[in-house]
Parts: structure tokens; sequence; C-alpha cells
């Protein structure tokens, strides 16, 4: 499958670190034009220069994802500066506190399931019109590990929110089913990130492969040739 992203807008979301910046930096280097989304300014501005060092260009939309009612207009913004939107990775996320279900606090379950879901949710529905009209919508959502979206202990709101995830993918995927927006879930596996590292405190990172290895099969599903909708990939 071709990796020729010319012409096309992409917005990534949690693009300042990790699987978000190596995606970012992976679109810009097939044409797209990025939109990088996360909370640190900072960090965007890092990834953005090394975007421009491969010739490519970005757009940073620092924006805190909990400010969700502030997302019910991001479609109508991006609509005003790009006129279209091709592509959609939903990728920030955040662990929480692994642990007891009843151990954790409803306030730190709503803040992840806010996070990880909601978020997400709110983005649909702002970005939805703009993916529509173009000629190959492209939305990538990325989860977790099958066995902790199918129930794993101590994974609590993390593995809640997955799940969720997953199965508002596949909703949104069967419900475009006849349409050219083709929606899918990457499974990233092992990657050598920040919240894996905090997720398994024990593990050598160095033994796992780099964000910048697994873009292949987010490339794969952002190609106007995909015809791909509604299945789970596993990074490679």
């Amino acid at each position: 499958m071709g990796h020729d992203l010319t012409g096309k807008i992409a917005l990534i979301t949690g693009a300042s670190k990790g699987i978000g910046a190596a995606v970012a930096k992976a679109y810009a280097k097939a044409g797209a034009q990025v939109i990088l989304m996360a909370r640190n300014k900072s960090a965007l501005e890092k990834i953005d220069d090394e975007i421009r060092e491969l010739g490519g260009q970005a757009t940073l939309m620092p924006l805190d994802l909990m400010r969700l009612d502030d997302l019910e207009n991001l479609g109508q913004v991006l609509y005003q500066k790009f006129g279209q939107l091709d592509i959609f990775v939903g990728n920030a996320g955040i662990l929480g506190t692994l642990g007891p279900l009843p151990q954790i606090s409803a306030r730190e379950f709503q803040h992840v399931i806010d996070t990880n879901l909601s978020a997400n949710f709110r983005l649909i529905k702002t970005l939805d019109p703009l993916l529509q009209k173009s000629e190959a919508g492209r939305v990538i959502f990325v989860s977790t590990g099958a066995d902790i979206v199918k129930g794993h202990a101590y994974w609590g709101s993390y593995a809640v929110s997955k799940a969720a995830l997953e199965t508002m993918a596949r909703i949104y995927a069967a419900e475009n089913e006849k349409k050219s927006l083709k929606v899918n879930i990457i499974d990233p596996v092992r990657v050598r990130t920040d919240m894996r590292a905090s997720a398994k405190p024990g593990e050598d990172p160095m033994s796992l492969p780099h964000p910048d290895d697994i873009t292949n099969v987010f490339l794969d599903l952002a190609s106007p040739d995909c015809q791909v909708n509604g299945e789970t990939l596993r990074g490679k």
C-alpha cells in the first residue's frame, strides 16, 4: 500500500511525544500537513522543529482535551483555517492508577474516562462533518493490548476506557460502512513510551521497539487506498 499523503490534512492528538509524535513525523514525511495537538506547547515546538528538518509542515494546537466544551468548536476552527480534514488520529490517553477497582477514586476514574473516551467522542462529533467531506476520510484510534481490553486484573479505569473506546470506534465504523470514511483501531503492542514505563517499571525499555518503528500501520490506515474498516490492527 502506498504511503503518499501529499495534500492531506491530518490531526494527531497527544502529538508532543511518544507514538503521537512519531506518527506526526511519519505523516509529514509522507507529505501531509499535520496539526499537532497536546497540552505542552514547548514539547510541540520541539516536534515542529523535527518536522521542519524533514521538510514537512506542521500547525501547533496547544489544547487541553479536558476542556471538553472547547472541543465543540474545533471542527469550525479547522474548516476556517484549512477547509478540510482528511485524517484524525485519536492517540492522546492517560494510564491512571493501576490497582484494585475499589481503591480507585471516583474522581480519578472519571478523569481517565474523560481523557481516553469522552474527549474522543467530542472530537468525533466536531470533526465528522469535515471528515465526511474528504474523498478519503480516515479515523484511527489508539487502544491497547487485547488482554487488557477484555478485562485484566488491576488495569482499572484504563482498561474500561479503552474497551469503551474500541466499541465506540466500531460503532462509528459500522455507521460509515457504505461511505468513503474508514474508522479503525491500532493496538501498538509493546512500545518504548513513558506510559509503558509507568505500567511496567521493571521492564528494560531498550528491549522495546521505538515509536518510530511502528508507524507503518498508521500510514497504511491513513492511505487513500485503505479499504479496512472497523478493524483492530497490531502495531508493526
